[in-house]
């Protein structure tokens, strides 16, 4: 890796500003329902923990305030549970920038800091030299451990490189090195899954992938689109009517690179996207007035075979509104069969991520991505302005 890491710089007696991604979900309590970006952040403040440092100052943001101190957005759920999870005392700040958070930062006597969102302050996203000069000023050190937000030139990401020596954290390094490893020189066969609703949000990635992948597996409400182009029926289903042209012209293209596109050839539908609603198994063609919301038995058969000859499996976007038990049977049914693979199974954060959560099969795969938006930016092979901006080595 060309950047600096965290093992190539002196943590000791130094103030660590550690960019971290605590977009963590909660309930209606504000009791955090899912840790797992806490956690998977982890390593990285043990690490600079044992190395002694002055003071670990933690940066994140939580969920859209919009520029504004919002109660519900505060960080102080997730300041309880890194105490939980460290076994340390953890201060919480009321703010993250300014002359008093300055000095509270240089007197209270807890190694570990986490500071207020960086969103309740516009500058944050708008990436505001000042405010990115004022954040530097709280260390001599920053190290960047958010690929969640990797894809966005934020002042916590990008702007703050510009004055401090900038490091990636070890989840930022593992995300890097496994994403990109994978992309470059991926063990043949290479096999793409892609679902989730949108086509166009998978346009840049089938293009930058095409050369590469041997097969493609296409399901989720994209694959609608899809079938659409080929003169199917898709009833009430979703459909991006500007993208059919784009969707024939991939079709097109990857029968001219060889590189095999399997589409759905039987869909669970539905009368309604609720609990208890009609549903029934159909072919490729589904009726007027229903909605397919998951790829049927023989497409998740048609899928498993593809992946069975696999070395190499991506996969973003579910197969189905995995939400609803009802509709979750193909995604559930092929994270389990490549869970139990031994080939390299990487899985795109976001959605895809909350599903393999959801089988509990987390442990099976070789690698979960903590970032929905900034993984697929990665695979469309776009450069991150929040890695591209730490000191090169």
């Amino acid at each position: 890796m060309s950047k600096l890491t965290l093992k190539d710089v002196d943590l000791k007696g130094k103030k660590v500003l550690v960019r971290c991604d605590f977009n963590v979900p909660q309930d209606e309590n504000l009791n955090i329902t899912d840790d797992t970006r806490i956690r998977a952040s982890l390593p990285t403040i043990k690490y600079i923990l044992e190395k002694n440092p002055q003071k670990l100052i933690l940066i994140s943001h939580l969920g859209r305030p919009d520029g504004k101190a919002v109660a519900k957005y505060s960080l102080k759920p997730v300041a309880q549970r890194l105490r939980e999870l460290l076994d340390e005392e953890v201060r919480m700040l009321s703010d993250c920038v300014g002359e008093l958070i300055q000095n509270e930062i240089n007197s209270v006597p807890e190694r570990v800091i986490l500071l207020e969102n960086l969103r309740f302050h516009p500058e944050e996203e708008k990436n505001d030299p000042a405010f990115s000069k004022a954040l530097s000023g709280l260390a001599d050190i920053f190290v960047n451990d958010a690929f969640g937000t990797a894809h966005r030139a934020h002042a916590s990401t990008e702007g703050i490189t510009h004055y401090l020596i900038s490091a990636a954290g070890f989840l930022l390094e593992k995300e890097i090195n496994y994403l990109g490893s994978t992309l470059e020189k991926p063990k043949k066969p290479f096999v793409l899954i892609l679902g989730g609703a949108k086509v166009s949000d998978k346009i840049g990635v089938i293009l930058n992938l095409l050369p590469k992948a041997d097969e493609i597996l296409i399901g989720g409400g994209m694959s609608y689109t899809f079938l659409k182009a080929q003169g199917k029926q898709i009833g009430n289903s979703k459909l991006e009517k500007d993208k059919l042209d784009t969707a024939k012209a991939i079709l097109e293209k990857a029968g001219k690179q060889k590189v095999k596109i399997l589409l759905p050839v039987d869909n669970i539908i539905t009368d309604k996207i609720e609990v208890n609603s009609n549903v029934k198994t159909v072919g490729e063609n589904i009726p007027d007035g229903w909605i397919g919301v998951d790829i049927g038995p023989k497409t998740i058969k048609n899928y498993c075979a593809a992946l069975k000859k696999a070395k190499t499996i991506i996969w973003n976007g579910p197969l189905g509104i995995f939400e609803l038990d009802a509709f979750a049977n193909g995604s559930k049914k092929v994270a389990g069969f490549i869970s139990r693979l031994k080939v390299v199974t990487i899985i795109g954060g976001g959605d895809t991520a909350a599903a393999i959560v959801k089988f509990h099969l987390e442990s099976k795969m070789t690698h979960i991505s903590t970032g929905g938006g900034a993984s697929l930016e990665f695979l469309e092979g776009k450069t991150l302005p929040g890695i591209a901006a730490l000191t090169n080595k």
